[in-house]
C-alpha cells in the first residue's frame, strides 16, 4: 500500500460511514479514491454536468449553489458532495465551487454505486428517502381496497324482500348493495332491515328493497385508510361500509370482515368520543393522545399516516361537540357547516394542535337566526379547548362574525382576496385554502373551492403576491454546514420543527396546488399531486417529497420522545440531540426545500 492510500485510509476512518467498513474493505475504497488540488474560486462542476464521482473534502471549503446561483451550503473538510445527482441521473443537482485552496478526493461512479448496493450504512447514509425500514401494517394503515370483498352481491331497488333474503343466505352474506342499472350504489339492505323493516313491521314478503333498505348510506373509496372504516362503524354505530367509485358499488365491508385484525387505539378512542356526552367526558379521551402519537411513531408508521389518525380524533371530537349543542340549541334553522383549516383541514395535526375552524351558513340565513349560530360556535369552541385544542391565538375561529358567514360572503371574501391581494388577504388566502368540511350539510361548500383555485391560478398578480407570500419562512440553515438556531430565550440552540421545518414545505405545497388548480389540501398529497400534473418536475418533486418526509418524520419523532420521557411534545429540536447521521441527512432535506423555494422565486417550479 503506498504512503498516499494509507494517508487517505487514515483520514476515511475519521469519516462516516466509511468509518463502518471492515479493514480489508476500507483499504479498497481508499484505494480507489483520487485526488484533486484545487485554487480559489475553481469551479468542481456546474449544474447538470455529468458528475465523475462522490466528492468528498480533504481540507479547504467548497461553497454549493442552486440553479439560480443562490448559495445554499458552505463545506468544510469530511463533507461529501454530489451525491444526490449520483442517487439521481448521474448529473449534478448544483454548482459546487472551491472558496479558496482545496484538496478533494474523488470516490469513482462504479465504486460509489458498489457500496450503496452492497453495504447497508452506505445505502443509508446517502439514501434519502425513507429507506427500508418497516412501516405500520396493520388495520389503521391498509387500503380499503386491500379489506373489502370483491365482486360484491347487489340487487335492483324493485328485487322483493324474500328474493333479496334468498340471495344473502346463498351468497353466505349479510348484506346486499342496492344499484341502478349501471351500478351506482342507491342504497344497502341487511338482514338487520330484514328483521326490523319488513317481519317486525309484518310487510309483504313481496316488498321492494327499495321500500326497507337504508338510502344513500355512507361509504369509502378503495383509497381510504383502514382505519376510516373503524371510525365510520363506532362513530355511526353500523356493521356494514359499501365501498365506491364515482358512484358505483365495488365492494363491501362489514364488521365481520374486520375480526382478523385487532382495533386500533385510534378507532377505540373514536369510539370513546361517540359515547361521550360531555366535553369533559372527551377530554379524558384527548389525554391519551400523547400516548397514541408515541405508539403510532414507535410502529414506524409513515407520519402522514400518523397525523392522519391523530386528526381523524380532532374531526370526531368536533362532529360529536356538534351533536351535543344541536341536542341542546334543537335543530339548526338552516343548514350550516362546519370546516377545520391550519393542521386539522390539512390532517397534519400532532401532539401539538391549536384550533382554526370556521362556519358556512346557507344563504337563506336571516338575522334572527344568527343568534343559534353563535351560540353553536361558542359550544363547540369552547369544548374544543376542554379537549386540549387551545383557542387559535390569530382569533380563526368561528366564534369571530367574521368566520361564521353565508357561502355568499364567504364567495365575496374570497373573490375580494384574489382581486386585491394586500398581506392580510395572502395571509388569509392561504389559510382559507386548506379549508376542509367536518360535520354539517357538505354541499355548502359544493364548487366553492375548485372555483376558487380557478380563478385564482387565472390572478397572476395574485400568485406572484402568493409565491411571495411562501417564502417568508425557511430552513434553519446556517452557512458552515450547520443549522440556523434560536439565539435567545427558552429554545436557545434549538430549531422550530414547525414554522422552520414543515411549514416551508406545506407553503410550497399550497403554491403547487394553486398553480395546478389541484384539489387536495394535504400537503404531502399536494406534492404528489403536483408531481403527477407536471407542475413540478419528477426528479425536483421526488427529492422534496423526500425531504419533507424526513422533515416530519424527525419532527414527531422528537416529539414522540418527549412524552416517552414523561413531558409535553412540542415542535423545539436541540441539533446537538442528534447523531451526525441524523443532522447530516436533516440538513441536506432543509438544503432541497431551500433549492425548491429559489426555484419557485424565480419563477421556476422544479429542480431541473
Amino acid at each position: 500500500m503506498s504512503e498516499d492510500v494509507r494517508t487517505i485510509q487514515a483520514f476515511l476512518e475519521t469519516v462516516h460511514p466509511y468509518d463502518s467498513l471492515p479493514q480489508d474493505e476500507l483499504a479498497r475504497v481508499a484505494g480507489s479514491f483520487g485526488r484533486r488540488q484545487l485554487g480559489a474560486g475553481a469551479e468542481i462542476y456546474g449544474h447538470g454536468a455529468k458528475l465523475p464521482g462522490l466528492f468528498l473534502i480533504e481540507s479547504g471549503g467548497v461553497e454549493i449553489l442552486d440553479s439560480n446561483g443562490a448559495l445554499v451550503s458552505l463545506l468544510g473538510p469530511r463533507n461529501s458532495f454530489g451525491e444526490r445527482g449520483l442517487m439521481r441521473d448521474g448529473r449534478a443537482a448544483t454548482t459546487a465551487r472551491t472558496t479558496g485552496a482545496a484538496t478533494l478526493l474523488v470516490l469513482p461512479v462504479a465504486e460509489f454505486r458498489r457500496l450503496v448496493s452492497s453495504v447497508e450504512s452506505f445505502a443509508k447514509f446517502f439514501s434519502r428517502g425513507r429507506g427500508a425500514e418497516p412501516r405500520g401494517s396493520d388495520l389503521a394503515t391498509r387500503r380499503v381496497g386491500e379489506l373489502m370483498a370483491r365482486d360484491p352481491v347487489a340487487c335492483a331497488p324493485e328485487t322483493p324482500a324474500a328474493e333479496a333474503a334468498r340471495m344473502m343466505r346463498e351468497a353466505n352474506v349479510s348484506s346486499l348493495g342496492v344499484t341502478d342499472p349501471d351500478g351506482v350504489l342507491l342504497g344497502i339492505v341487511t338482514t338487520r332491515d330484514l328483521a326490523h323493516r319488513l317481519l317486525g313491521e309484518g310487510r309483504d314478503p313481496a316488498t321492494p328493497v327499495a321500500e326497507i333498505m337504508t338510502v344513500d348510506p355512507a361509504s369509502l373509496s378503495p383509497e381510504a385508510l383502514g382505519t376510516d372504516i373503524l371510525h365510520l362503524m363506532l362513530e355511526r354505530r353500523i356493521g356494514h361500509v359499501p365501498v365506491t367509485e364515482a358512484g358505483r358499488l365495488r365492494g363491501m365491508i362489514t364488521q365481520t370482515d374486520l375480526t382478523r385484525h385487532q382495533a386500533v387505539s385510534s378507532a377505540v378512542l373514536i369510539r370513546d368520543i361517540a359515547l361521550a356526552e360531555s366535553a369533559s367526558e372527551m377530554a379524558e379521551t384527548t389525554a391519551r393522545i400523547p400516548g397514541l402519537l408515541r405508539q403510532l411513531v414507535g410502529g414506524h408508521n409513515a407520519h402522514e399516516v400518523t397525523t392522519r389518525l391523530i386528526t381523524d380524533i380532532a374531526d370526531g371530537v368536533t362532529r360529536r361537540l356538534l351533536a351535543l349543542a344541536e341536542k341542546e340549541l334543537g335543530p339548526p334553522p338552516v343548514p350550516y357547516l362546519w370546516l377545520a383549516c391550519g393542521s386539522q383541514g390539512r390532517q397534519e395535526q400532532t401532539g401539538v394542535s391549536d384550533q382554526d375552524n370556521c362556519l358556512m351558513l346557507d344563504d337563506a340565513v336571516t338575522a334572527s337566526d344568527m343568534p343559534y349560530f353563535e351560540k353553536l360556535a361558542k359550544v363547540v369552541s369552547d369544548g374544543l379547548d376542554t379537549c386540549g385544542y387551545v383557542y387559535c391565538p390569530g382569533d380563526m375561529m368561528a366564534t369571530n362574525p367574521r368566520w361564521r358567514q353565508p357561502v355568499r360572503v364567504w364567495r365575496d371574501y374570497f373573490r375580494g382576496w384574489i382581486q386585491t391581494p394586500s398581506p392580510e388577504a395572502q395571509m388569509l388566502a392561504s389559510v382559507m385554502f386548506d379549508l376542509r368540511p367536518i360535520g354539517g350539510a357538505a354541499h355548502l361548500f359544493g364548487g366553492l373551492q375548485q372555483e376558487t383555485l380557478d380563478a385564482a391560478a387565472k390572478n397572476s398578480i395574485f400568485v406572484a403576491h402568493m409565491i411571495s407570500n411562501s417564502l417568508k419562512h425557511t430552513p434553519p440553515l446556517g452557512l458552515i454546514r450547520g443549522f440556523a438556531t434560536i439565539r435567545s430565550g427558552e429554545h436557545r440552540n434549538q430549531i422550530d420543527m414547525k414554522h422552520s421545518g414543515v411549514v416551508p414545505v406545506t407553503d410550497l405545497a399550497r403554491v403547487y396546488a394553486l398553480q395546478g388548480r389541484l384539489p387536495p389540501v394535504n400537503t404531502r398529497a399536494r406534492l404528489v399531486a403536483a408531481v403527477e400534473a407536471g407542475v413540478v418536475s419528477a426528479s425536483g418533486g421526488r427529492d422534496l417529497i423526500e425531504a419533507y418526509d424526513l422533515i416530519a418524520e424527525t419532527r414527531l419523532e422528537h416529539q414522540a420522545a418527549r412524552v416517552k420521557a414523561g413531558e409535553k411534545p412540542d415542535n423545539y429540536l436541540a441539533p446537538a440531540s442528534l447523531s451526525d447521521f441524523e443532522r447530516s441527512h436533516l440538513r441536506d432535506a432543509f438544503v432541497v426545500v431551500r433549492t425548491m423555494q429559489s426555484a419557485l422565486g424565480h419563477g421556476k417550479g422544479a429542480l431541473n
